[in-house]
């Protein structure tokens, strides 16, 4: 497998940099070499996602199919997360600039450059994702003659638009669904738009266990922490050990409704001077809107470290999660949080529905409703009981449904039988 020279030698200096203090630069030169070829009698799976913090998805599943007989490739736009995952995962990547807007002459040339790399490559699978990177990795897989093609649904955008906005990000979804041998949802909610809407027959569609993309390590990286680490971070974010914390996860942006969180917070923080907000993620929020982050920011209750490595540490920190997103594939937060026994308030969209059980593992209000947002946060924050029961009720069911090995099981029996159906040889 070819690499652009420029693309390879900014990973080997990332290697180098990455690699312990006694280890030179030389030492990642032969990892580097391995990522440029794999045994022709090995299936290549190739992923395809638009951009590099997509690959998150993909943590820790990456091994587990190579365990099971397979190779991997990763193709997403340039930027330090696509070669923090590649030195950390080892696998081959192509690195191709895929605008996430609209962008017609930019997407054409990114497509003739995944048909390219798709053709050097000769994969026997091609696995894409997220809408943009689903539709030119379903294209150029099919243009490039890709035994397998299989698309995953992470979220349908056009649910929330309308008029020519709704029209096409439809049909690209449509585009992706038809040209799929396979189409994976990641949830039930999910499963059930894309068949409404004609985009995908029911029998070429499936949800894996109970949904989501990859899962959550609940034995792991995400189990409820010790109180002394509740404490240190409530410290580092200067936050009082006895405050009651609402924790919000996410991206910044309008959709994911930072407005309504805004609002029901200063509802809030009037009834109780022990409230607190933590804010974890980075600003995406239009420009029309920038009083209400800077209004929040202003704020002393209200705290936005922004984006946060170690997660499980800073969930510690909370009593209770707000979700109030006006629309999801399937909410990663709603997992992580519910594998650290916190309970959430989400909104009763789709993705959410299935990530949430109404009344049993958090509460589900309606989209866009301020007001009920902040009835059903002030109903956990004046409930510790309540806060347990359900906390401890969402860690159970992820244990039951969302357990990473068995999703990555099933995705490998997934490539398994498409291999066969398709009655492949070695390449």
């Amino acid at each position: 497998m070819c690499y652009d020279s420029a693309i390879m030698n900014r990973l080997a200096r990332h290697l180098g940099r990455t690699a312990s203090s006694d280890r030179t630069t030389s030492s990642a030169e032969p990892r580097v070499a391995a990522l440029r070829s794999a045994p022709a009698s090995v299936p290549l799976i190739v992923h395809v996602m638009t951009i590099p913090g997509s690959l998150v998805f993909l943590r820790g599943q990456i091994a587990h199919v190579r365990k099971a007989g397979f190779s991997v490739h990763v193709i997403t736009s340039p930027g330090d997360e696509l070669l923090d995952f590649v030195a950390h995962e080892g696998v081959g990547m192509d690195a191709i600039p895929m605008p996430r807007a609209i962008t017609p002459f930019q997407d054409l040339v990114a497509l003739v450059r995944l048909w390219r790399a798709l053709r050097r490559l000769r994969p026997e699978i091609v696995h894409s994702h997220t809408p943009k990177g689903g539709l030119l990795g379903m294209v150029a897989a099919s243009l490039a003659g890709t035994p397998v093609r299989m698309y995953h649904i992470r979220g349908l955008p056009f649910v929330t638009e309308t008029g020519w906005r709704r029209r096409l990000l439809r049909s690209t979804e449509w585009i992706s669904c038809a040209l799929a041998h396979r189409v994976l949802a990641v949830s039930r909610s999910m499963r059930d738009i894309a068949i409404e809407e004609g985009l995908c027959a029911p029998e070429k569609i499936a949800v894996l266990l109970g949904g989501s993309g990859n899962g959550v390590d609940a034995t792991g990286r995400f189990t409820p922490q010790p109180s002394s680490v509740r404490g240190a971070e409530r410290k580092r974010f200067g936050i009082p050990e006895d405050a009651l914390v609402i924790g919000f996860v996410g991206r910044l942006t309008r959709d994911k409704g930072v407005i309504e969180l805004a609002s029901a917070w200063q509802r809030l923080r009037e009834r109780d001077p022990r409230l607190h907000l933590l804010l974890v993620g980075f600003d995406e929020l239009d420009r029309r809107f920038a009083d209400v982050v800077a209004a929040l920011r202003a704020d002393p209750r209200v705290h936005d470290p922004g984006e946060q490595s170690d997660m499980p540490r800073v969930y510690a920190a909370m009593d209770v999660v707000a979700l109030p997103t006006y629309r999801e594939g399937f909410p990663n937060v709603a997992l992580e949080t519910a594998a650290m026994s916190l309970p959430i308030v989400a909104t009763n969209v789709p993705g959410c529905v299935d990530a949430v059980q109404d009344g049993v593992t958090g509460l589900l209000v309606p989209a866009r409703d301020p007001d009920a947002l902040a009835a059903a946060l002030e109903r956990y924050l004046a409930d510790p009981e309540l806060r347990a029961r359900h906390g401890q009720a969402s860690r159970q069911r992820v244990l039951r449904e969302f357990r990473q090995e068995s999703i990555w099981d099933l995705i490998v029996a997934e490539y398994r039988t498409l291999l066969a159906s398709r009655t492949l040889g070695p390449r």
